[in-house]
């Protein structure tokens, strides 16, 4: 495995599946900690790893409104931005849709148009600095009901901004039915944006469904739960519609038991477009290196299966088409060096 660790150390990859506050460092999280002292969120870095050991889902979602409520202004939320996008380049992602919760911060009293001119500024920045392409999804909490509904596509319609191509639904699945959302997710997608709800992480194969024909998903958050009906298998591989893996989120949220029984072997037997993603990378203990490494393992690849999983990213992605292909380019010219040397 060292040489595959080496190889996708420096493999150009996208992301797909990747939150905003969940992205933060550690050392992040204990700047902002330190900035706003009334929080619970530990200061130091280290105690951190405690902080973010969750005992299931709903604990996992607890500790992680607790950092979102260390993002409180406009510069917090310039700031964290840079600085993921900055993680992002060190593991040469080139391109990734960063899920943001912009109800989160408004509601905190972050004044919304400060808050889109804090993402944009540091998205710009990211591209010009870093080399990394940032593109936005903002995402309604599903735990704060139909009121984040309404703010959320509110400020995705009304005050778009230049970096946002999609619309997405995250928090918890169980008691949060997903086609309540459809009236936001209508206008959302009559506005353009595209529909990537997550689905099937902590529920059935059920909701993956609702998620395709309430929501009208052109691509799935997790889908963990897909494998338990060929027949949704079989209509996500015949349309391409692509699932945003994420391993050790999995392990960590206790949607699966054990890494060796993740389905994702299954997805891709069934055909299923599978991309490998993070998710909330630093709080659990991981990053897109590793959930590749992770993946090659768990399906048996080589430098080759990894370079086709790193071009499935980028097939799925809303990157426009000549991006698309030069992003693919780039991982096939850099496989090839590899093994030619």
């Amino acid at each position: 495995m060292t040489d595959l660790h080496s190889f996708i150390a420096g493999l150009p990859k996208a992301e797909l599946h990747v939150h905003h506050v969940g992205s933060a460092s550690p050392r992040i999280v204990s700047e902002l900690a330190a900035r706003h002292p009334d929080s619970k969120v530990p200061t130091d870095p280290e105690a951190l790893a405690d902080y973010f050991t969750f005992t299931d889902f709903a604990h996992f979602i607890e500790v992680y409104l607790s950092v979102v409520d260390l993002v409180r202004t406009p510069e917090d939320v310039r700031l964290l931005t840079f600085e993921v996008a900055r993680d992002m380049a060190r593991q040469n992602i080139r391109y990734a849709e960063l899920t943001i919760t912009p109800y989160s911060s408004t509601r905190r009293g972050i004044d919304e148009r400060a808050f889109m001119a804090a993402i944009e500024d540091a998205r710009k920045a990211a591209e010009a600095e870093l080399g990394v392409i940032l593109r936005w999804c903002f995402d309604i909490p599903g735990e704060a009901g139909l009121e984040a509904a309404e703010e959320t596509a509110r400020l995705a319609v009304d005050l778009r901004p230049e970096g946002l191509v999609s619309f997405g639904l995250g928090g918890p699945e169980i008691g949060v039915p997903r086609p309540q959302f459809k009236p936001y997710f209508d206008r959302a997608r009559a506005a353009g944006l595209r529909s990537v709800p997550h689905a099937g992480e902590t529920t059935g194969p059920e909701t993956v469904w609702d998620a395709l024909r309430e929501l009208g998903a052109e691509r799935i958050g997790h889908g963990t739960s897909s494998v338990q009906d060929p027949e949704l298998l079989a209509h996500l591989a015949e349309h391409r519609i692509a699932l945003e893996v994420c391993p050790t989120s999995n392990i960590a949220t206790r949607a699966v038991e054990r890494l060796e029984d993740h389905p994702i072997k299954r997805m891709v037997e069934a055909g299923v477009l599978v991309t490998i993603n993070s998710d909330d990378p630093p709080m659990f203990g991981t990053d897109l290196n590793n959930e590749y490494a992770v993946a090659a393992r768990l399906l048996d690849l080589d430098e080759r299966g990894l370079a086709a999983l790193a071009k499935n990213a980028v097939e799925a992605s809303f990157l426009d088409e000549a991006g698309k292909a030069r992003l693919a380019e780039e991982i096939d010219t850099y496989t090839e060096r590899w093994l030619s040397a």
